[in-house]
């Protein structure tokens, strides 16, 4: 069997990260910065979806051997909304690593390194293939079990995780951290903030469509890493404020950003990351920290979740939405609970 996807070049990983000293980019604490035989290792690959080339991060445990026989579990991290491989998914990857999995986290096409224009271009649609597709990919690498494949979904990456396993049954265990369901948030705003203004802004994404389809410019909505830090200070504690400082002082990207096209608006307020979520059967894991504000939307989709017995809720005392990206103590709680339960279920 030929494969899907091919590996990047040394020459191909340095061009590609020019923004920091680490070779493959990476930004977050304890990161790798070269591969060491015994040791937890990375492999940037590139794939096709539909004519797009996707980047994306393998991470194999250590001691693993291309041609050795042994079968690794793998899984799948999907990123946040405008977050990038190289940031908390390549951080909880590269973790999941030291225990014996291979993982794998990917760029959402329109995002990070992989191609697709317009640019940040945020359609469900295209989310949730992005995951179907890199079932595809690590499937076909050496050594996964494809009958042990789980995956993890963060933020924004965890609703289009759980709209992707309703019907991807090559996802055996499912989990998720500090899950955003982008949908009901683009909708109604966060905390139903801006159920008045729907209609009006649902009429702004359909002359922000029509705009780029005869040509003219493509809208975007605001970009918060480009606030200046004083005006960050004035936002309410929690998700935003958290995530200013984040995605644009701590963990910074270039390919990283809070902006995405107007135009997305009209398939994002249709999407509900609940809906249908009888239809997951895998044993599943929804992960938040208590000072989370956005842990009604993990509530909301684990009640929906009625299509299996095999569900927990595991809540990270003290932790908010974004502190469960990086905050040491807080990750231990993440990736020992992760560790068990996929070890459990796969």
């Amino acid at each position: 069997m030929s494969r899907a996807f091919t590996t990047k070049t040394i020459e191909e990983i340095k061009a590609e990260n020019t923004h920091n000293d680490n070779l493959f980019g990476l930004v977050y604490q304890g990161a790798i910065t070269k591969n060491k035989e015994g040791e937890v290792n990375i492999h940037p690959i590139a794939y096709d979806l539909n004519g797009l080339r996707i980047a994306a991060n393998v991470y194999t445990p250590a001691g693993y051997q291309e041609n050795d026989s042994k079968a690794y579990p793998a899984i799948v991290v999907a990123h946040p909304n405008g977050g990038v491989k190289e940031q908390v998914a390549g951080n909880y990857a590269q973790h999941l690593a030291e225990h014996g999995y291979i993982t794998v986290a990917m760029d959402a096409a329109y995002q990070g390194g992989s191609e697709g224009m317009p640019r940040n271009t945020d359609k469900p649609a295209n989310r949730i293939e992005d995951i179907h597709r890199v079932a595809d990919i690590i499937a076909q690498y050496p050594g996964v079990d494809r009958e042990k494949i789980g995956i993890l979904g963060i933020c924004g990456g965890g609703g289009y995780t759980i709209k992707a396993v309703q019907t991807d049954k090559r996802f055996k265990a499912v989990a998720t951290l500090s899950m955003f369901n982008s949908g009901l948030v683009r909708r109604n705003g966060f905390l139903d903030s801006q159920t008045a203004t729907i209609q009006e802004r649902l009429r702004n994404a359909s002359k922000a469509r029509q705009q780029e389809a005869d040509g003219g410019e493509v809208l975007y909505t605001p970009d918060m890493c480009d606030m200046p830090e004083e005006q960050a200070k004035t936002l309410p504690a929690g998700l935003y404020r958290d995530g200013y400082y984040y995605y644009a002082k701590t963990h910074r990207h270039p390919q990283s950003t809070f902006r995405y096209t107007v135009s997305s608006f009209l398939d994002l307020m249709n999407f509900d990351a609940s809906d249908n979520a009888d239809l997951i059967n895998q044993p599943l894991l929804m992960m938040a920290g208590t000072a989370a504000d956005t842990f009604y939307m993990t509530e909301k989709v684990f009640a929906a979740a009625t299509g299996t017995n095999d569900k927990e809720l595991f809540l990270i005392p003290g932790a908010t939405h974004i502190e469960t990206y990086w905050k040491t103590e807080y990750m231990e709680q993440a990736v020992g609970k992760l560790v068990e339960f996929f070890c459990k279920k796969l």
